[in-house]
């Protein structure tokens, strides 16, 4: 009977998905007419909605679809527990920012062409989750990263920002690439696709595969120092595309880490469980740390999704330290807690680039010290950007906060469970998670200070977002919620997935709290209703009460705008204390006339140390290098066959001389 009922659930994801993506289809298509605009992207959205369905009920039973993973060339397709886990993530968002977009997006030319190449985008991400032979997997992976380029182009007209913007990310995501493909073509030639043939741990073949996964997958993912690309692409791209590339696409190279290292290779070596530490590490506090000091929305939200992959790094590089010493039972929990925190930036992080759309949707500007006082003047969308805030900065009881204290849990094993390497790691790797979430809860209290509180700082009217741009919105304030008080429900199965036999969840029932072997639970349905209840008491003991306007005091100037705080004085201490590492540049020019001083300027900037001592030395020398190799094409018939006639010579000599 159970065999029936799975082979029955499993052909009944699988009539989902492929309805689903018919239904995304047939959306995109009638998107690029006028009339149809906004039904086709409420039939993407049905489409979308469907996959995260067909999905969460791929992790919740652990059914098998289609085809296993294969080495030769023909296209196979599958779903098992992991590809559903990130379908149901990709359908999250997507429904969510197509819903949004009916009125974000223009029915212009641009604004259909948009709309048409995200339902190409949504196809090209489930055909990567969904693909099982290395063609399908790897043309979907070149695809993954060509179709937000165009979309960026198209909504930007193709301006010069755009076009070096794309420039970078191409040349980045491209060039590490290399990695990708190495990893796959090599793991296919090993017969370890699918893990059918073990790799014995620390051979050459399996440490190869792992670090070109690492550096291929890695930079697609924004890790650092390979995330060069992410800050300048995913701000400039239009508010439901840029949810989709830092909730989801970034997300699908975490698939592809996950399914390389964990799935495929069997045990590696405790060294390189560090090393993904160690980018975990460097990843979540470099993140975070440049995020304080940006005083554009987008690009902040967008280093703050390098600091989140980083988090899911430490997850994921616990995990396999804790796999090399035979910990079978907590590396499922440590992996269980790098998917789940996947799951959850997906949603907070998604819900914070549509709140972004809205905001500049209605004030026409995301710089911070423009902002001020929106939570009045916008209150669902200041609500749900605030709840988004909380849940990235790990506040409880949001899905951010549940996942960081199961990676952090799973962190502690590290140290505790002997070998003096991995314990270092794992010490150093709490350290790091420790100072990410206090430095994230800084960072957004400043956001939420600049944009939601406070005066307003221009004069412009503004007013609430419209419903249909507030409803999804509210839906996915109310899966950071849920997914928050209520995370035992996933963590169970999510580490049921690990590709080994292990009682992952302890001898605990499961429930809807955090049940980890050997720390008691953490009751997340308690502490919601505690500080709901506090937070009701609170309101109670206030009353109609409100705090009286008093006039502030400027040292006899008048109060402006201008004098209002800033996110550069806000993060002020922060700076001074990382000066000698982060080396800020500042600028004062003094304006004098008749020999009194008139004006003060200045102006302060910290500089990203990779991009200037890194990327761009290395993009200088390479264009200077590519000037002087198109020197060699002269247009002349002669010379070029002189260049073959010296070819000639040189091969033959190197085959005489028994090098060739």
């Amino acid at each position: 009977m159970t065999g029936m009922s799975t082979r029955w659930g499993s052909h009944v994801i699988g009539s989902v998905v492929s309805a689903g993506l018919a239904t995304v289809a047939v959306g995109g298509l009638l998107t690029t007419r006028r009339r149809t605009f906004g039904p086709g992207l409420a039939v993407q959205a049905a489409g979308a909605g469907a996959l995260a369905v067909a999905g969460f009920w791929a992790v919740g039973t652990g059914a098998r679809v289609g085809q296993e993973f294969g080495p030769g060339p023909q296209p196979r397709w599958g779903i098992d527990g992991l590809s559903g886990l990130f379908l149901a993530a990709l359908g999250v968002v997507a429904a969510a920012a197509l819903l949004f977009s009916r009125r974000y997006l223009p029915a212009d030319r641009p604004g259909r062409a948009v709309a048409a190449l995200t339902a190409v985008f949504l196809l090209v991400l489930t055909g990567v989750l969904c693909a099982r032979d290395p063609f399908t997997f790897l043309l979907g992976w070149e695809a993954m990263s060509l179709v937000p380029a165009v979309v960026i182009l198209v909504s930007r007209g193709a301006d010069a920002t755009s076009r070096r913007t794309v420039f970078t990310y191409l040349a980045v995501t491209h060039l590490a690439g290399v990695g990708t493909w190495t990893a796959v073509l090599l793991a296919a030639h090993a017969g370890a696709l699918g893990g059918a043939t073990p790799l014995a741990t620390g051979s050459g073949v399996q440490v190869a595969i792992a670090v070109a996964a690492l550096f291929g997958m890695g930079a697609k993912a924004g890790v650092m120092p390979l995330h060069v690309w992410l800050p300048r692409a995913h701000p400039i791209a239009p508010a439901p595309v840029s949810a989709l590339m830092s909730g989801v696409m970034i997300k699908v190279a975490v698939y592809g880490l996950v399914r390389v290292l964990v799935f495929w290779l069997g045990v590696l070596p405790v060294w390189f469980g560090v090393l993904v530490l160690a980018a975990g590490g460097l990843s979540a506090v470099g993140g975070v740390v440049y995020a304080l000091f940006q005083h554009e929305l987008k690009r902040l939200l967008a280093l703050h999704s390098i600091e989140n992959i980083g988090i899911i790094l430490l997850g994921l590089g616990a995990c396999l330290v804790l796999r090399a010493r035979g910990d079978d039972g907590w590396a499922a929990v440590a992996l269980a807690a790098c998917l789940l925190h996947t799951l959850n930036h997906a949603i907070f992080k998604a819900l914070l680039f549509l709140g972004a759309g809205a905001i500049e949707h209605a004030t026409g500007t995301l710089h911070l010290d423009r902002l001020g006082g929106l939570l009045r003047r916008m209150p669902w969308t200041g609500a749900t950007f605030a709840i988004a805030a909380m849940a990235i900065a790990g506040l409880p009881p949001l899905n951010g906060f549940a996942s960081e204290w199961v990676t952090f849990q799973s962190l502690l094993r590290l140290p505790a469970g002997g070998g003096v390497f991995g314990g270092v790691a794992g010490t150093l790797a709490l350290a790091a998670l420790a100072a990410t979430a206090g430095l994230a809860v800084l960072c957004f209290v400043k956001v939420v200070g600049l944009v939601l509180l406070g005066p307003p700082r221009s004069g412009r009217v503004v007013t609430e977002a419209p419903a249909s741009m507030v409803a999804p919105m509210v839906l996915l304030a109310a899966a950071c919620a849920v997914l928050g008080l209520v995370p035992g429900l996933l963590l169970r199965p999510l580490a049921a997935l690990a590709p080994w036999p292990a009682r992952p969840g302890g001898a605990g029932p499961i429930g809807v709290a955090l049940r980890l072997p050997g720390t008691g639970a953490l009751p997340t349905p308690g502490i919601g209703a505690v500080l709901i209840g506090l937070t009701a008491l609170l309101l109670l003991a206030r009353g109609r009460r409100t705090a009286a306007p008093a006039p502030s005091w400027a040292c006899g100037q008048q109060v402006g705008p201008e004098l209002n705080w800033t996110g550069a004085g806000f993060t002020k201490p922060v700076r001074l204390v990382l000066e000698a590492v982060l080396r800020p540049q500042r600028h004062i020019a003094v304006r004098s006339a008749d020999g009194v001083v008139r004006e003060v300027t200045y102006s302060g900037h910290v500089p990203q140390l990779i991009d200037d001592r890194v990327y761009t030395p290395v993009a200088r020398r390479s264009l200077l290098l590519a000037a002087q190799a198109r020197r060699l094409q002269s247009g002349s018939l002669g010379t070029y066959v002189a260049y073959l006639i010296g070819l000639v010579v040189l091969l033959l000599g190197l085959a005489r001389t028994g090098v060739l």
